[in-house]
């Protein structure tokens, strides 16, 4: 059967895998250590920059419930993108452009999860920009591209001790990384289709962007020079 057959016989279950990410994306870590760490009596949300992520959590709640934010989230993106590569797999089985299906599969899933992280189900649909998410994403998809942006956030970071330009920097250069990998790697070396590259670098493209939309305050402070540098409670 084409992939056409593939995905029209197996819509069910691609919905699935889309429907579990969300899920799993909604599951806030900032908000939960928070009302841990806080006895139920704040709200990651009404504290500080007023985002559900690590960077809020270090700056208001402390180190260790920061680092908690960070395993968690990166855990659940993981798990997510996972899920959703055996699903494709399932669906997909037979096609002979299988391992790159797969991927864009991952990247797909990543997205919903990036997108039940900012939005969660859970928490009145407000929760954080999506950082830790897409890294784990970047981990399962294409852990080359995970590495470089890795060290991409961690060179701007050293130099300008400030998360959200480092944050900013990595999702605009994503789509340029992915494309890298794919093209002159992927398709140049082994039997990998124009469409998987496409696809991929489009998918990298549109989660750059989010996340670069959902950082558009700390964009306003960057070029007003008002963006903190980290600070974090003990």
């Amino acid at each position: 059967m084409s992939n056409m057959e593939l995905l029209f016989n197996g819509w069910y279950i691609i919905l699935l895998s889309f429907l579990t990410a969300y899920l799993l994306g909604s599951i806030n870590t900032a908000v939960i250590v928070t009302g841990i760490a806080t006895k139920g009596k704040k709200d990651i949300r009404e504290m500080g920059s007023g985002n559900a992520g690590f960077t809020n959590v270090l700056r208001s709640v402390g180190k260790v419930p920061a680092i908690l934010t960070i395993v968690f989230d990166l855990l659940k993106s993981v798990i997510a993108v996972i899920i959703g590569g055996i699903l494709f797999s399932i669906v997909f089985t037979g096609s002979r452009d299988l391992n790159g299906i797969v991927v864009i599969g991952k990247y797909l899933c990543g997205f919903f999860c990036i997108l039940g992280h900012s939005y969660p189900l859970y928490f009145r649909f407000k929760g954080g920009k999506g950082i830790v998410s897409a890294a784990g994403m970047m981990l399962v998809a294409d852990w080359r591209v995970f590495l470089i942006i890795l060290a991409t956030f961690l060179i701007v970071f050293i130099f300008s001790k400030i998360i959200s330009l480092a944050s900013i920097t990595s999702a605009c250069l994503f789509p340029v990384y992915t494309f890298i990998m794919t093209f002159f790697i992927d398709y140049l070396n082994f039997d990998y289709t124009v469409s998987y590259v496409v696809l991929c670098t489009l998918s990298a493209f549109l989660i750059g962007l989010f996340v670069v939309i959902k950082h558009s305050s700390n964009i306003k402070r960057l070029i007003n020079g008002e963006e903190k540098k980290i600070t974090a409670k003990k």
